[in-house]
């Protein structure tokens, strides 16, 4: 049973995360996130100005208000600590829903991507999305590898910037 975008709960809670909607107070820990080319050299148009970042951060909040789910900030529940990004998009290229996430260096290997990426995954089923695609590079096996633990299968591909990019894809 379907309960609606904006009948869903905005935050969520995981065994080690805590994923919150978009808000002011996280803009020095996005500035610090998007202009980091270790983190976001690999994600569409690439790492960001301040100026930029508080641009998205603005249009995130108000994604949230008119669709009903966005990007959340992912903390590590037991310490708070800002760990990244994980969240859906509505791809500028027309391909659909998109999951995405962009998580600090250091969090690599410990899982946390793969924890924060199958809640909003399930978020997004459990809000009525039936398709939920994501994108990576073909060269970015961490990413490949999140994509296919939480269930994604590979269903297409194209070419940005040089770039093979592999799609996978969700459905319910």
């Amino acid at each position: 049973m379907s309960i609606g975008l904006h009948g869903a709960p905005r935050t969520l809670n995981t065994a080690r995360l805590s994923l919150l909607p978009p808000a002011p107070e996280q803009l020095p820990d996005l500035i610090r996130l998007k202009a980091d080319e270790a983190v976001f050299g690999f994600m569409l148009h690439g790492v960001r100005t301040p100026a930029r970042t508080k641009e998205e951060l603005e249009d995130d909040i108000e994604f949230w208000l008119v669709r009903g789910y966005g990007t959340w900030s992912v903390f590590e529940r037991e310490t708070g600590t800002f760990l990244g990004i994980c969240g859906l998009m509505e791809r500028p290229d027309g391909r659909g829903v998109a999951l995405r996430f962009a998580l600090w260096p250091e969090c690599r290997g410990k899982g946390y991507a793969r924890e924060a990426a199958a809640a909003a995954l399930a978020f997004g089923h459990r809000a009525g999305l039936k398709r939920i695609i994501a994108v990576a590079r073909e060269t970015n096996l961490s990413s490949r590898g999140v994509l296919t633990d939480i269930g994604m299968r590979e269903c297409g591909e194209f070419r940005h910037q040089g770039h093979r990019m592999l799609v996978f894809e969700s459905l319910r």
